[in-house]
């Protein structure tokens, strides 16, 4: 996805989340995307190919990361000589941090696909054996804070049962249609203890960008056959993964294939498949699709609940109503969120009135601090006074979010996320 940030809005977010109330430090904070953003020469290439697939030159640029400070760092050796300890039994290893870094994956050199922060250490009686960890707490953008947000929320609005799930007593079974650095599906593997999560991702460069430059966990990977691609995982994946990485399954497919050959059924889905040439393909969205009706058929009946990335046109049209020309060739899907919000919404829970019980409805918000829209389309929210009144529905969903934000210990404010720019599907 490509971003277009507000550089007033750092210090602001920053004053903004600490007056609300005093909560654990958000690392992936939007203040601290100016360690990211900048250029090449800001920062070093770590990996550069050229992709198959239809996205260009893939690269991943490493840029410094300020947090966690030095003095932390002993922490998290303490933590990985724990971890060590409990899958090796009667061995003792200390850690070393060597630091931590931003990765951004990046397509064409100017598309920033996705941004992760990485932790990288050392064996002590091995200096050689240096780890990659993706720090699974921290999303960077804030598109992704805004999917969690409204996704979870919602679903949780209809009726599921995600207290049960977040402690592991309820299987949560998530689709996610694209990977890019794998910072969605393993926030949600960490603070899920129930999920299980299928991923599926058309460009194995990509895949292999975010193990080997990411540091996202290698015993995810599924071969085509569906079995695992390493039939057990490293002592060191063990040390890093035990516990999450047996719940992520990360699949190289097209994604419309893999949807209609795929039987099972899910309760959450989020997508977020921008090419290249940063267009979402529009055989994902099309409502004569076989991806869509698919897709109706694999989505829970009671409480099934979507969430899809989009570009946004609603924060950038010019004094007659119409985005100006240049920003069609940056934001080339933003003049069609209202059209897919209504393909979404009309295949997956029908295009019936909102006010019937059952037929679920569709909701778009606005990101802050990037141009994006997240649009959600949900079956079996309940609220007392019908489907139809804006207000009523976005209360019931905030209300749940304060709910979600506690149960998940987030580090942001679900609240911002869902109240911006909110719009029914009609």
């Amino acid at each position: 996805m490509v971003w277009r940030r507000s550089r007033w809005a750092w210090n602001f977010r920053r004053r903004f989340s600490t007056a609300i109330r005093q909560r654990i430090e958000d690392e992936g904070d939007w203040s601290f995307s100016s360690e990211w953003w900048g250029s090449e020469s800001h920062g070093h290439t770590v990996l550069r190919s050229s992709s198959d697939k239809g996205n260009g030159v893939v690269s991943v640029l490493a840029f410094p990361s300020s947090k966690p400070s030095e003095v932390q760092w002993p922490r998290m050796e303490r933590w990985l000589q724990e971890r060590y300890a409990e899958v090796c039994p009667g061995d003792e290893e200390r850690f070393r941090i060597l630091g931590y870094q931003w990765r951004a994956l990046r397509f064409n050199d100017d598309t920033r696909q996705s941004t992760v922060k990485v932790m990288s250490a050392y064996r002590q009686s091995d200096p050689a054996s240096i780890c990659l960890m993706q720090q699974p707490h921290c999303l960077a953008v804030p598109y992704l804070k805004s999917m969690v947000s409204v996704g979870l929320s919602t679903i949780a609005s209809c009726g599921y049962d995600i207290i049960n799930a977040v402690h592991g007593k309820k299987t949560m079974n998530i689709l996610c249609i694209g990977h890019g650095g794998g910072s969605l599906p393993l926030f949600l593997a960490s603070r899920i203890k129930g999920a299980v999560i299928h991923i599926v991702e058309i460009d194995p460069l990509v895949i292999s960008a975010s193990i080997k430059a990411m540091g996202f966990p290698a015993f995810s990977v599924m071969t085509p056959s569906g079995e695992r691609a390493f039939s057990k995982p490293s002592t060191i994946d063990e040390v890093l993964w035990k516990g999450i990485h047996e719940r992520l399954y990360l699949y190289e497919s097209d994604a419309e294939k893999f949807v209609l050959d795929n039987p099972n059924l899910y309760d959450m889905v989020f997508i977020d498949a921008y090419d290249g040439e940063d267009i979402f393909p529009r055989k994902l969205w099309d409502p004569s699709s076989q991806f869509l009706k698919s897709l109706s058929n694999q989505l829970h009946p009671g409480h099934g609940t979507v969430v899809v990335n989009l570009h946004s046109d609603s924060d950038i049209l010019d004094l007659v109503g119409s985005a100006p020309s240049f920003l069609h060739q940056i934001l080339p899907m933003g003049r069609y969120v209202s059209g897919i919000g209504r393909a979404y919404k009309d295949v997956l829970v029908g295009s019936g009135s909102c006010g019937k019980e059952g037929s679920g409805l569709g909701f778009t918000v606005s990101v802050p601090w990037v141009c994006n829209t997240s649009l959600v389309v949900c079956r079996g929210l309940q609220t007392s006074g019908g489907y139809s009144n804006r207000d009523l529905v976005m209360s019931t969903i905030s209300s749940k979010s304060l709910e979600v934000e506690n149960l998940l210990n987030l580090p942001f404010s679900c609240l911002q996320y869902i109240k911006r720019g909110f719009i029914l599907v009609e």
